[in-house]
């Protein structure tokens, strides 16, 4: 007998003595102060990195080091990732989804800490990415990690998957209620309550630690000083359509740049293209450098100048119009730095990107109202707002982009103005691209765990475990006394149609020849090809199971015969994948 180990032991004194959903809460609070402890680290070590590369030099018009930093955090991230953690890291958030979706919630436990410094690399020399997904990525893995370690169920893992998520968020930023929202909205958490209390708990716990830890310096903190107009709303209704365009040109870019480094095959090719285009880009802008939150606290004070004044562009400044076209060139140019930053083989996220997207286009069309109208309405607060409108259309999460820009303000002043443009850019993007960057090649290939419940179980249904293969086959060629033969051995009432190489060709049913069966004189005359039938319907073994439920649902078939290029592999019943769901859906519900 194996003797227990003292954890062993302790598991089942848990199990014991401890109520599940008691256990759950506490587990919440270590996910939560575990993932702030990492947002902190991760934001020093990012910010250590940064002075580390730029106390030397300043942030001046023209400095060549511009064009070598970029290349150089690329070079040392990629070196990392490839030969000390030997995995891709990809983007953080898809990861998680795809973990939740086909691998039963399993982060390895590297995610724990290798994304932290990989993206500390990357955008302390100057990638222009964001650290938000990195630390979701880690708070996430700690969480699915923790429950692992103590032999809890998928719904559980995936509830601490989430709760990880809602700390990091609440963390990085301060801000509980957008860590909460974040993972619902974003990882497609269900809620209920018995999600919400422990996704509480989590964000409120990692919100403290950050807080206890690093005080107001989270990201950024930023007083309203101008209070919020009702005469403004209309104002507020053309930001959001500008945001939602922007957040699909932001969007469009990202994949269409990133789909152009994918046919580069050499790993170094990718640094050196990228980091050439990124280089230069900052070389020009140097604001596009990582993160871009001291630009973007710049363009929240409304020195929207000063961001292009430390540009090669800065003697143009004083044209009102040549000042409204930089702005907008940095706009445009900030998608195709991300995209370059990440495709080049940086690893970091678009959580940043797009809030400095948002401040930029917030600001631009505040300025351009306030340059060709007699209205005048607050830059600040448009740049506030459209940092919400181009989070909620690029990462398709309109609350927690509201929620978001309500809390890291410290008040709830704008919240007409972020619920107005928001929900516009939300709604602006979502008719031109169904899918946030986060989903969409996880929605394209059928993976993607959804809201909706049906398809989020049916997501995690494998056909390849629902076929069965007791199923005799018969030949072609074969007579009705070689069938009756098989038939005679199985314990099946269906005979698959085989030929030589295998291949699928119909299927012979013994209810439609069970009145010649026994007849031994047809035995010799009477051959298979005479018997069998062409089925309606076959399931391909690369079926989603969402496509394979609608053929049952829409036919009468109680079996149907699965195939792989045409050839026979067993069969899927009506009766299997119906109880196996059911089965799924009693585990995945949190009810």
């Amino acid at each position: 007998m194996t003797k227990l180990t003292l954890f062993g032991k302790f598991l089942i004194w848990r199990v014991k003595h401890i109520k599940d959903r008691q256990f759950i809460l506490f587990l919440s609070i270590i996910v939560g102060i575990f993932s702030g402890i990492a947002a902190v680290l991760l934001k020093n070590l990012a910010h250590f990195t940064y002075e580390f590369v730029t106390d030397r030099f300043s942030f001046e018009r023209g400095n060549f080091l511009y064009l070598l930093l970029p290349a150089i955090g690329i070079f040392l991230t990629v070196i990392f990732v490839k030969y000390f953690v030997r995995d891709d890291l990809g983007h953080g958030v898809s990861r998680i989804l795809y973990a939740i979706s086909k691998k039963s919630g399993l982060l390895r436990v590297h995610h724990t800490f290798s994304s932290m410094i990989a993206s500390s690399l990357t955008i302390g020399f100057g990638g222009s990415v964001g650290l938000e997904a990195p630390i979701v990525l880690t708070g996430s893995a700690i969480g699915s990690n923790l429950a692992r370690l103590f032999r809890l169920n998928y719904k559980t893992i995936i509830l601490m998957i989430g709760c990880g998520s809602a700390g990091a968020v609440a963390g990085i930023f301060k801000a509980p209620i957008a860590g909460v929202v974040f993972t619902i909205e974003i990882l497609m958490i269900e809620l209920t309550l018995t999600t919400l209390i422990p996704l509480l708990i989590s964000a409120l716990t990692g919100a403290l630690i950050a807080w206890l830890l690093m005080g107001s310096s989270v990201i950024f903190f930023y007083s309203i000083e101008t209070p919020f107009i009702i005469n403004d709303i209309p104002f507020y209704i053309i930001l959001g359509l500008t945001s939602g365009f922007a957040s699909l040109y932001f969007s469009r870019a990202i994949m269409m740049v990133e789909g152009k480094f994918d046919l580069l095959k050499s790993p170094f090719t990718r640094i050196l293209v990228g980091g050439i285009i990124l280089g230069l880009l900052i070389y020009m802008f140097p604001s596009l450098y990582g993160e871009g939150y001291g630009a973007l606290m710049e363009i929240l004070k409304g020195n929207g100048e000063s961001v292009i004044n430390q540009s090669l562009f800065g003697s143009f400044i004083d044209n009102q119009w040549m000042f409204l076209f930089l702005f907008l060139l940095l706009i445009f140019l900030k998608a195709i730095a991300t995209a370059s930053t990440s495709g080049a083989g940086g690893v970091g996220g678009i959580f940043a990107p797009s809030l400095f997207m948002g401040g930029l286009i917030g600001f631009f069309t505040g300025r351009f109202i306030n340059t060709v109208s007699v209205f005048s309405v607050s830059e600040s607060n448009f740049s506030l707002v459209g940092m919400a409108g181009v989070m909620a259309g690029v990462m398709h999460a309109p609350l927690t982009a509201i929620f978001l820009i309500a809390e890291i303000t410290g008040g709830y002043e704008l919240f007409p103005p972020l619920i107005i443009t928001a929900t516009i850019a939300y709604l602006t993007t979502k008719y031109f691209e169904p899918h946030s960057l986060y989903s969409k090649k996880l929605a394209e290939s059928g993976e993607l765990i959804t809201h909706n419940k049906d398809k989020a179980v049916l997501s995690l249904m494998k056909a390849d475990k629902l076929i069965e293969t007791n199923f005799l086959t018969v030949h072609l060629n074969d007579s009705l006394g070689d069938l009756v033969r098989v038939i005679a051995k199985s314990t099946r009432n269906i005979f698959p149609v085989v030929d030589d190489e295998y291949n699928f060709i119909g299927i012979v049913f013994l209810d439609k020849i069970r009145d010649i069966i026994f007849r031994p004189e047809l035995y010799d005359s009477v051959h298979v090809s005479d018997l069998m039938f062409q089925p309606e319907i076959t399931i391909d073994i690369h079926e989603s199971m969402e496509d394979i439920a609608t053929k049952f649902q829409n036919t009468d078939k109680y079996n149907v015969a699965v195939l792989n290029d045409g050839k026979y592999v067993g069969f899927i019943s009506r009766a299997r994948v119906f109880s196996v769901y059911r089965k799924m859906l009693k585990d995945f519900s949190y009810d």
